[in-house]
């Protein structure tokens, strides 16, 4: 109590070395002057205690002040990154964030304007949506790393389960769940922050409200004579209202999900395939063994990107000579992929339903709906064995029933006792072998109808496998060794030029897997359509937001390329700059109109896929 009693202490007559029983100038008390006997101070009326923080103000004021006026303006600043900052990482510089933010001026307008008890409500709701704001531009920021678009409120968030599964598919237990731990502190950490700050900042406001007021009408009127004039720092406004905007968008984003349900509907009721019987479908390749592989992230950049042309060049070139020394042609087009950078369900589903599967709430209502596929046509025919090889399936796939798939081959059914490689469970050429050890190569078996997924091009493609001796596969066991000669993806994705060489070198071993296979395997009656599913991650593409992918036609015999030479295709592994270039959805009935009965064969076979692209 010494710090609040000071002062009282101070006038007692005791404080001042003088004797209590002295009168004034050190007389003594008049004799018939009775002495007083002070009555005691209560504790009570000497305020609250003070605390270790309000003692450690008054012993260092300065410290105090200097304190006070730093936390205000990391205040300021952390409202004003919340507002400035954009939602994808190739924008932030310096200059994003020497803006008015046309929002921070309304808010502020507000605040000074409303009374006492609603004002601290407004800053706190304002502080937690400040906060809210803050966490989606940075999941924003993730969603255009990988997918090269933003994060859907209403249809994305399921992918965070997936994204945890990649973290402990990449990382381990362990690293998956420090990273869940993060994003949770992290998040609570956004909201807490905001909101402080926005309360302290409002509070400060209040206390110079003429101050206040100035300021803001000051900025008011700058902020509307930079967008009349329309004045640039290095290019970038300098007045915004990037973020009402971005909000905007997100509105409408929500209600076009909502939407979107009832158009998905109404696409999927159209089949032109519905009513054909089953000895007329794909009557041009009865007795062949067809193979639909999807390699893994192989999209237009591996071919196109001058960084990665000549090595993808000479490994196709390659492939197409070997094959051809072997007897086989190939034509090859470009597909527009549905996504880019990640969701390769959704591009499968694309190709084999001849719907447009860009979000998750379609493909749902695809796999619990009766459209057929091009794997369930071939089922229906039942004269071809349809299975499915998918190495990346680690756990319950309830959806593959819906692929009509007599039989599925996942990671832990394919025989490999080698080691995963960051995320792919199996490498491809073991992948490939399996598939003729499991079921190509059996003897006395029915035509076969396969989908095969190549996962070794997957996200984060380090280390990477690489080709050996066919004879030498085994059990997988001989990849733990290939696995040490491989890179560290934690040193790998340092550097984009490290990432895009990695990427490349999967995108080869991939190619090779399947055309050595081929050329090994492949008879009179194998035809092979391989693709890939979508572009890689934009630190692959350099931003580009083209989602092109290459298609491949191979086979021996001679009818089954003819059927399709009013596509155009290019001769060769390789497809042309200029090439035919389909949406992925258009493929299904192209494919079976191309294959069908001679007398059926119709204009580029749109049938359901007529429009479900835009």
């Amino acid at each position: 109590m010494q710090l609040f009693t000071r002062s009282r202490q101070l006038s007692d007559p005791t404080e001042s070395g003088a004797d209590p029983d002295d009168g004034p100038a050190g007389t003594t008390d008049h004799p018939t002057a009775p002495a007083e006997t002070p009555e005691p101070r209560e504790e009570a009326s000497e305020g609250p205690a003070p605390t270790r923080l309000d003692r450690w103000r008054q012993r260092h004021p300065r410290a105090a002040r200097g304190v006070t006026a730093g936390t205000t303006v990391l205040a300021g600043v952390l409202l004003l990154f919340a507002l400035l900052v954009p939602n994808r990482v190739e924008r932030l510089s310096l200059e994003a964030f020497l803006r008015i933010p046309a929002e921070g001026v309304l808010l502020v307008t507000l605040l000074l304007a409303l009374p006492p008890r609603p004002r601290r409500i407004t800053a706190v709701v304002s502080g937690v949506l400040l906060g809210l704001l803050t966490v989606l531009k940075m999941v924003d920021m993730g969603f255009y790393q990988v997918l090269a678009r933003p994060f859907d409120l209403v249809l994305d968030w399921i992918l965070f389960d997936d994204a945890a599964e990649f973290v402990r598919e990449s990382f381990g237990r362990g690293g998956q769940i420090l990273a869940v731990i993060g994003v949770i502190v992290l998040f609570a950490a956004l909201l807490v922050l905001m909101t402080l700050a926005a309360v302290r900042i409002t509070n400060l406001m209040v206390r110079h409200r003429p101050a206040a007021v100035r300021t803001t009408l000051v900025l008011g009127v700058v902020w509307i004579t930079c967008v009349t004039l329309g004045v640039q720092i290095t290019g970038v406004p300098l007045a915004t209202k990037g973020t009402a905007e971005m909000l905007g968008n997100r509105v409408e984003q929500v209600h076009a999900g909502l939407k979107d349900a009832r158009v998905f509907e109404q696409q999927a009721a159209v089949d032109a395939f519905a009513g054909t019987p089953p000895d007329q479908l794909f009557t041009g390749l009865r007795g062949k063994d067809v193979l639909f592989t999807f390699i893994e992230s192989y999209g237009r950049v591996a071919i196109d990107d001058p960084a990665m042309a000549e090595p993808i060049d000479a490994v196709l070139e390659e492939g197409t000579g070997t094959l051809k020394a072997a007897g086989f042609e190939s034509r090859s087009g470009w597909l527009r992929s549905p996504v880019t950078g990640a969701g390769s369900w959704l591009a499968h589903s694309t190709f084999l339903s001849g719907l447009w599967i860009k979000n998750q709430q379609r493909y749902r209502s695809l796999t619990t709906s009766d459209r057929m596929t091009l794997t369930n046509y071939f089922r229906k025919t039942g004269d071809w064995r349809t299975v499915g090889i998918v190495p990346g399936v680690r756990r319950a796939w309830p959806e593959g029933k819906y692929f009509g798939l007599d039989h599925i081959y996942d990671s832990e059914h394919l025989g490999y006792r080698g080691p995963y490689f960051s995320w792919t469970p199996v490498p491809d050429q073991f992948t490939m072998e399996a598939f003729e050890r499991l079921e190509h190569g059996r003897e006395d078996r029915e035509p076969i109808m396969a989908e095969i997924i190549l996962a070794s091009s997957h996200n984060p493609w380090s280390p990477n496998a690489r080709m050996i001796d066919w004879d030498d596969l085994g059990d997988g066991s001989v990849f733990h060794e290939i696995k040490k000669e491989g890179t560290d993806p934690a040193e790998v994705w340092q550097d984009p030029e490290k990432v895009r060489t990695e990427y490349r070198k999967s995108i080869e071993y991939s190619l090779r897997s399947l055309t050595e296979w081929m050329e090994r395997y492949g008879d009179e009656d194998t035809v092979l359509v391989f693709l890939g599913d979508h572009q890689p991650v934009p630190t692959v593409t350099a931003g580009s937001t083209n989602k092109d992918v290459p298609i491949t036609i191979v086979a021996r015999d001679e009818k089954v390329l003819g059927q399709v030479a009013d596509w155009n295709w290019t001769d060769g592994l390789k497809p042309a700059p200029d090439a035919p270039r389909w949406g992925m959805d258009e493929f299904r009935d192209r494919f079976m109109t191309a294959y069908g009965p001679p007398g059926g064969k119709r204009d580029g076979g749109s049938g359901g896929a007529s429009g479900t692209t835009g």
